[in-house]
């Protein structure tokens, strides 16, 4: 498989040339794009253009690879900065951001931008402002969100890995809808700044999609670090080497946190995830889901709701005017109506919900070693889908007149039918640990879907671990165009 360790030694020994690889990345876009729309912007493809070819880092496993950015977040300077809103549609960035600075010094070659929702608040990817992004399984299907053009451009096999971020499961989500891995380390791991520093209270963090395991350590080790003004650190012993355990103990959940029903195919994938892992020698212990999920996703709207609050006002005051309803998407605007109900203290109580959701997680990994559940509770939604009624999208726009109580029910029904499908992942940015999805199920109808296992913080080598586990034994349904490279 030609993933991005197998490439990053092909320019190392000379069997190829940068040029060359950059040049078959451009082929493949020219050729695939117009389908998927994975590619927003195609920033420093062509060598004629940009005037350098990279220099490769001979301690570098990823030297020379193509890396696209995700349009949120990462930002390189004088790049667009659109974060999929129309508002910032010829926005620049002013500088680089720290993770694109870790991308850079890691010897991956940062170019174009992939599709995103507008602010990174959906499950799927079809911002108003580039169009739908479309799963290379089924063009019919969405790659899922808020990383969408990222699995897109990997799924397709345009590259091996892309830059992606996760604040609900915007990583894990679509690696689970397209076939990847997607890996959401612990809090603090991973660089942030120097224009944002929180990242929705620490629940969003930057990394990347890939399709290997050894390409996933190798990323995660060439990124992680710990900037100095992070508000968000991690301790010396999160880097430390842990002895290998051959026999693990982990507990499973298969049943929605918030009630919802789980499709057939999720509950098939953990079965037989199950069997493998008893036949490998491992413990499986059957638990009920260890937090009220409901109460979690509230506290997880709450934060959302205040922090749109926030980035709004700051935008207006920027721009010196204020934002009409039309210049935002309907769930933006709603998010940001909502969020301006919010008192300081329900900001602060729906932190205490995440502080309770980590210790109770830090507990159980007292006990277990892993925490495995299935990634998304169904495979992708149709590009087609339609996520919110006439009458909820009529709430919506009476958010304005409504209290802040009233508004958090209207913002539950807006995502509700989104939430049923990937109600797992949410858990892991609230209390900061480790999650990984794995992709080891196909449906009848060709869709891919994943497994999350999530680990206690700092314990990506578990993850590691069972990952390579799985991919050792060939149970890695990986895209086509992919498996056949």
């Amino acid at each position: 498989m030609k993933d991005a360790t197998y490439l990053a030694n092909g320019l190392k020994t000379k069997q190829f040339s940068s040029e060359e690889l950059f040049t078959e990345t451009k082929r493949k876009i020219e050729k695939l794009n117009p389908e998927i729309n994975a590619f927003v912007t195609l920033e420093s493809l062509d060598f004629q253009s940009n005037g350098k070819q990279p220099q490769l880092e001979s301690d570098s496993l990823l030297a020379g690879i193509p890396f696209p950015l995700k349009m949120l977040g990462q930002e390189k300077k004088g790049w667009l900065a659109t974060s999929g809103s129309r508002i910032f549609e010829q926005h620049r960035a002013s500088k680089n951001s720290n993770y694109v600075q870790a991308v850079e010094k890691a010897g991956l070659v940062p170019f174009g931008q992939t599709n995103a929702p507008e602010f990174g608040f959906k499950n799927i990817t079809d911002p108003q402002l580039y169009g739908p992004a479309r799963n290379p399984w089924n063009l019919a299907y969405s790659p899922g969100g808020s990383s969408g053009g990222a699995a897109a451009a990997v799924a397709a096999g345009i590259v091996p890995m892309a830059g992606a971020s996760d604040g609900g499961g915007s990583i894990r989500i679509p690696a689970s809808f397209s076939g990847l891995i997607g890996l959401k380390p612990s809090r603090g791991t991973m660089p942030v700044g120097p224009n944002a520093w929180r990242g929705w209270q620490g629940a969003s963090i930057d990394f990347g999609l890939t399709v290997s395991m050894r390409d996933t350590k190798a990323l995660f080790h060439a990124l992680q670090g710990i900037n100095s003004g992070a508000p968000y650190q991690v301790t010396p012993a999160f880097w430390q080497q842990h002895p290998v355990k051959e026999r693990l103990k982990i507990a499973v959940c298969v049943d929605s946190p918030i009630g919802s029903k789980v499709s057939v195919d999720a509950q098939i994938a953990i079965q037989n995830a199950l069997h493998f892992l008893e036949q490998s020698g491992h413990e499986i212990v059957e638990i009920p889901y260890p937090l009220d999920g409901r109460t979690l996703i509230n506290s997880y709207y709450q934060m959302n709701g205040a922090e749109t609050a926030a980035m709004i006002e700051s935008i207006e005051n920027g721009l010196q005017r204020g934002i009409e309803s039309n210049e935002l998407e309907p769930i933006s605007w709603t998010i940001w109506q909502y969020g301006k109900k919010l008192s300081a203290a329900d900001y602060v109580h729906s932190l205490h919900v995440w502080d309770h959701a980590a210790v109770t997680m830090e507990s159980l990994f007292e006990s277990f070693d892993l925490f495995l559940s299935p990634t998304t509770a169904d495979t992708a939604p149709k590009i087609t889908a339609d996520l919110q009624s006439d009458l909820i999208r009529q709430q919506m726009a009476d958010v304005p007149h409504l209290s802040a109580d009233e508004g958090l029910a209207v913002v539950s029904a807006m995502f509700e039918e989104s939430l049923t499908i990937t109600p797992y992942t949410q858990l892991a940015n609230l209390t900061g640990q480790p999650a990984i999805s794995l992709p080891t199920h196909v449906s009848e109808e060709g869709l891919p879907l994943g497994i999350q296992f999530m680990a206690a913080r700092g314990r990506e080598d578990l993850l590691f671990q069972i990952g390579e586990l799985f991919e050792k034994h060939g149970l890695f349904y990986l895209p086509p165009e992919i498996e056949k490279a």
